[in-house]
């Protein structure tokens, strides 16, 4: 396993749930946090933490995404040809764009490829938009690119 230098990774949380547990007293409640981690320098990471506070859930995620990086390859700000992958009901799209273009990602597909360093993509979500799986499509999606 690889030691990163955290300093040169920047965190987005993505999403973050209450999650209920009914038990004979009330209610007890749960955090979970969706964190992505990424240097803009072709590495990013995807991390779910659970706790009972949010900054707990948070640190979680971020230590779960630090153990979760990809290498992202690209080619000069773009990525080098189409790719469609499914992750259980999510359907993501991703398109190489030419220079100028920017980032034309919606939801949780946008921080992921900023923090991984393409600047010029066209993505689209097809099918469920849970965050949780649009996500791990997307990075799916990264890692399948070939360089």
């Amino acid at each position: 396993m690889e030691k990163y230098n955290r300093e040169e990774f920047e965190e987005v949380i993505v999403d973050i749930g209450r999650v209920t547990k009914v038990v004979k007293g009330g209610r007890r409640f749960r955090f979970t946090a969706l964190v992505i981690v990424g240097n803009r320098k072709g590495l990013v990471g995807v991390g779910y933490g659970k706790a009972k506070e949010v900054p707990d859930a948070i640190r979680k995620a971020v230590d779960d995404a630090f153990k979760n990086i990809v290498e992202v390859k690209t080619k000069g700000s773009t990525i080098a040809h189409d790719v469609e992958v499914k992750y259980n009901a999510s359907r993501i799209l991703l398109k190489p764009a030419s220079e100028g273009t920017g980032v034309i990602a919606g939801g949780s597909t946008r921080p992921i490829v900023e923090l991984a360093g393409i600047k010029d993509i066209l993505t689209k979500s097809l099918g469920s938009n849970n965050s949780a799986n649009v996500v791990r499509a997307t990075i799916k999606a990264l890692t399948m690119l070939k360089g």
